[in-house]
């Protein structure tokens, strides 16, 4: 059972045809901070102590990097031909869970074969790698325990001591998900929902309910995600200074509330020519945003994106710059103690 969006699907069309390219990533050059970026970083690191891991092309396909949330520090934790991405700190902020090419370059924009991708696990310093699932992508944790995985059209729930898989979503089974790829997805906190972003035969995000095996769609964006408190989702929309944005909505019982409009979903959205903003992803608190944007191209494993951080309810030209580099920086996440 499908369910109409609470915004109209006009305003949230999503014209990119490919969220990936197919050429290898640039290793790029260093940049000079202005004095202004050096003010932002100053002031950002007076109010929050923590650490960001994203995968940077700067070394080569793609490794995982780590900084603290100032953009000193960056420490590369991964170094190889695979490519790497897709990191998440667990709910201790003492390990990695991330996304593995089974062999040298891979585009993510074969997310979608599973077949080519792992996952890992290591610790925050770079050591205890090893793999935890074969043939799985966006993995994100559950608990310490335990973490969600995605192949293709199913969700699953892997003990990490255990071993032992249970399937948590058939998308096969599920008519409102048919031909649909299931792609970054997030259960909500009272692991009730999954927030999910339909690829393949399917262009849209929505909600899933476990219980009643429903689909309410949100929009036609992607990236969607939860709020902490799991009151509020947030996903990535095709509108905005830059032609994509961050936006929000209220969510009560798996269905978002109201109807709004673009302008009264704007969560962030950042001014200047570098506005074109990707990866969103909220710390454990839901007081801090980090994101990439990128001035120039789309593709997320190619464009020269840049790591951005932002004190959630501040003015939006006051998110901080954090990396310099002409390479590709995507995907980060955030750990606050």
């Amino acid at each position: 059972m499908k369910q109409k969006p609470a915004i109209a699907s006009g305003l949230l069309m999503f014209a990119v045809s490919a969220c990936a390219s197919m050429s290898k990533p640039p290793q790029g050059t260093s940049a000079q901070l202005s004095p202004e970026e050096t003010a932002g970083i100053e002031r950002i690191r007076q109010k929050v102590n923590g650490l960001i891991a994203w995968s940077s092309s700067r070394f080569g396909n793609h490794d995982i990097l780590i900084m603290k949330t100032d953009g000193s520090e960056v420490k590369a934790l991964t170094r190889g031909e695979q490519v790497d991405w897709f990191p998440r700190f667990s709910p201790d902020g003492r390990r990695l869970l991330f996304v593995r090419s089974k062999k040298g370059w891979v585009a993510e924009r074969d997310a979608n074969q599973p077949e080519k991708w792992d996952q890992f696990v290591m610790d925050v310093d770079g050591s205890n790698l090893h793999k935890v699932a074969d043939n799985a992508v966006w993995g994100t944790w559950v608990d310490p325990q335990r973490i969600l995985i995605a192949r293709s059209a199913s969700l699953f729930i892997k003990d990490l001591g255990s071993g032992a898989e249970s399937l948590l979503v058939d998308g096969a089974s599920a008519p409102a998900l048919a031909d649909a790829d299931l792609q970054n997805p997030h259960l909500s906190p009272d692991q009730k929902y999954v927030a999910i972003t339909l690829r393949g035969g399917q262009r849209e995000t929505g909600i899933f309910s476990l219980e009643r095996k429903t689909w309410v769609k949100t929009g036609e964006g992607c990236q969607i995600g939860w709020f902490p408190q799991g009151d509020r989702i947030l996903w990535v929309n095709p509108s905005g200074n830059g032609d994509s944005e961050v936006l929000a909505q209220p969510v009560k019982d798996g269905t978002p509330t109201g109807s709004l409009s673009v302008e009264q979903a704007r969560f962030v959205d950042i001014p200047g020519r570098r506005s074109h903003e990707y990866f969103p992803q909220l710390d454990r608190t839901g007081k801090w945003l980090v994101w990439a944007a990128t001035q120039r191209g789309h593709d997320h494993d190619i464009a020269d994106y840049e790591i951005y951080l932002w004190e959630v309810g501040a003015p939006a030209d006051q998110a901080t710059r954090l990396t310099f580099h002409s390479a590709n920086d995507r995907w980060p996440d955030i750990f606050i103690p």
